[in-house]
């Protein structure tokens, strides 16, 4: 019997771990085009999933590692009410030039100026006007709780 003709059945082999990098130059690896949240939609999920869990008297034991995921999420996440975690997210995803770890990033940072922004994230540069940029922090500013 011969093998010619089959397909083959290893998947490809993933790059090494820690390849990853953000800089000027986006290497997200395996990482690359997955869904991405700001802080504020994660602790909507998480919080979403707790309330559920806790409505159905499941799960009622929270963890340590649950407990101070809350409460980062609860200290660092900008929007607090759903409409405005929504509203920010339709005003980055309308960027369509940005990949999801770049709107993701600009959702939780909420930086004051492009210039700010751009030295956080450097994959910006060349990739949004400042002009542009400045005008979708200013609308997330007037979402801020």
């Amino acid at each position: 019997m011969s093998d010619q003709g089959h397909a083959p059945t290893a998947r490809s082999k993933p790059p090494p771990p820690g390849e990853e990098e953000a800089s000027a130059i986006l290497k997200l690896g395996e990482f690359e085009d997955v869904d991405t949240l700001t802080l504020s939609e994660a602790s909507l999920v998480i919080n979403a999933l707790i309330s559920k869990r806790r409505k159905d008297r499941k799960d009622r034991n929270d963890t340590e590692a649950l407990n101070k995921t809350l409460d980062y999420l609860d200290a660092f996440a900008r929007f607090k009410q759903k409409e405005n975690v929504e509203a920010v997210e339709r005003l980055l995803s309308a960027h369509k030039e940005l990949t999801k770890y770049e709107r993701a990033q600009i959702g939780s940072l909420c930086c004051d100026s492009a210039d700010e922004c751009k030295t956080l994230i450097p994959s910006l540069a060349d990739k949004i006007s400042d002009d542009d940029l400045q005008e979708l922090l200013d609308d997330m500013a007037k979402l801020m709780n």
